[in-house]
């Protein structure tokens, strides 16, 4: 059995009701072997055992009074999975499905998007199973006093920085701040997603998107292809998949899919900007559902989202790029294979760990270029890193250069990626290039800094 298997087994003997979490080990691990046969230090120091267990694992309640008075207990989160390259950094994420599996899952994965960056971040996640849809500003404002009156004793900025995630916006980041605020008496960067008027950085929200499709724009350069002209599928309308549509148009892409938990649209005609300003009225003022949009254009159809994943939804539409931007395993194997089927020359993971490992393998197996999350979606991470530099250097840069950083970093994470895989004769395998390349900077740092 090889170093890979035995630490493979050992989390799977220890986690076997953590399946997110597990999945991503696995998605990991499996890319190191021929790593670890070339650095016999790294097994001899148990590298892989320590850095599949977070350093640091908090769970708290976190009791909240409604606006009719009725008391409500939920769970709190903060994994503090890795910072032997920097403080941990990484989102909190309101929603009814989170749990242990799924923040490890996400944690575990952040530690290598934030090596990749080039930033001085270690790796870390939290939240809570609290759903703010629904809720009156006044209830989401206690539960955020109530859920920070636990954790401001275990974060700090040079220590732990969370940012918004899921469920977690500039209101829930602005109610998190102020409580930390006023317990720790102190002004400092210790969140970021912050507004502009107190210490947040232009291009935060924008990030992600932005940075996806940076990435992508790099891995069409490859052979010689650009946006232009090339039909795109975007799930999701948060934040991710508006902004990655904003740099798809500009680009001269054309978007033609967007959704949420109900269901998805399809605009023959593409979704172009003065449609997309329609949708962001619509998510983020309106608070409507993406079903609207159909109603409000005739060139869109829509359909409603099914018990299970269906090959007849969003990703059977014939694109040549596909962007999934929603959440975590929202393309199967199947999908996969209707998208290949269908000519998709690009997918870019814009989600954490939206492909399974069946459709990363039928992508691959096809010879459809694919990006995992952990590099193409790392510009959120990126930016929140520069809001950092910029609350510790008291001032704030321009919208274009922070931008123009944005670019630069996802520009260089590209480089890594494919630079590692040619290096191990994987030329194309952004997946191993990623995993190598996150990994070998970790885990030099940790084996300067000893046994700990």
């Amino acid at each position: 059995m090889s170093h890979v298997e035995a630490a493979l087994k050992l989390a799977r003997q220890r986690d076997p009701d953590q399946p997110e979490f597990l999945q991503a080990v696995e998605e990991v691990l499996e890319s190191l072997e021929s790593v670890m046969e070339a650095h016999p230090e790294f097994v001899e120091a148990k590298i892989l055992e320590r850095m599949v267990e977070p350093e640091r694992l908090l769970q708290f309640r976190v009791p909240w009074v409604d606006d009719s008075g009725k008391v409500h207990v939920n769970r709190g989160f903060r994994i503090q999975f890795n910072g032997a390259i920097g403080p941990y950094k990484g989102g909190l994420r309101f929603h009814p499905s989170v749990n242990l599996s799924i923040l490890k899952f996400l944690a575990f994965e952040q530690v290598f998007k934030n090596s990749l960056t080039g930033l001085p971040l270690g790796g870390g996640k939290g939240g809570s199973d609290f759903d703010p849809k629904g809720k009156s500003d006044n209830e989401v404002m206690r539960f955020c006093q109530s859920f920070m009156s636990e954790l401001w004793r275990h974060i700090g900025n040079n220590t732990d920085v969370p940012a918004g995630d899921i469920g977690v916006g500039g209101r829930e980041i602005g109610y998190l701040f102020g409580q930390y605020k006023k317990l720790q008496n102190e002004f400092t960067g210790v969140l970021t997603g912050k507004g502009m008027s107190w210490g947040g950085s232009l291009i935060r929200p924008e990030a992600t998107g932005y940075g996806l499709v940076y990435f992508v724009r790099e891995m069409l350069a490859t052979k010689s292809e650009t946006f232009a002209g090339k039909s795109v599928a975007i799930s999701g309308s948060g934040n991710v998949a508006q902004y990655a549509c904003e740099k798809v148009i500009e680009l001269g892409g054309k978007p033609m899919t967007m959704s949420d938990s109900s269901g998805f649209i399809h605009d023959a005609d593409g979704i172009d900007a003065e449609k997309l300003a329609w949708i962001m009225d619509l998510k983020n003022n309106r608070r409507g559902r993406i079903s609207e949009y159909a109603d409000h254009f005739a060139s869109a159809s829509y359909a409603a989202a099914q018990p299970e994943p269906s090959v007849n939804g969003l990703w059977s539409v014939k694109v040549d790029v596909a962007l999934p931007c929603a959440t975590q395993n929202e393309i199967n194997g199947d999908e996969a294979k209707s998208l290949v089927d269908n000519g998709v020359m690009v997918v870019g993971e814009g989600a954490n760990m939206p492909c399974t490992p069946e459709a990363i393998e039928c992508f691959q197996g096809n010879g459809v270029m694919f990006s995992p999350g952990k590099a193409s979606n790392a510009g959120g991470v990126a930016t929140s890193g520069l809001e950092m530099s910029q609350n510790s250097l008291r001032m704030n840069w321009s919208r274009e250069e922070v931008d123009e950083k944005l670019d630069t970093i996802m520009v260089n994470i590209h480089k890594a990626a494919y630079d590692t895989a040619k290096k191990y004769g994987r030329e194309g395998d952004y997946v191993f290039g990623a995993n190598v390349a996150g990994f070998l900077k970790v885990a030099d740092a940790m084996l300067a800094q000893g046994v700990l």
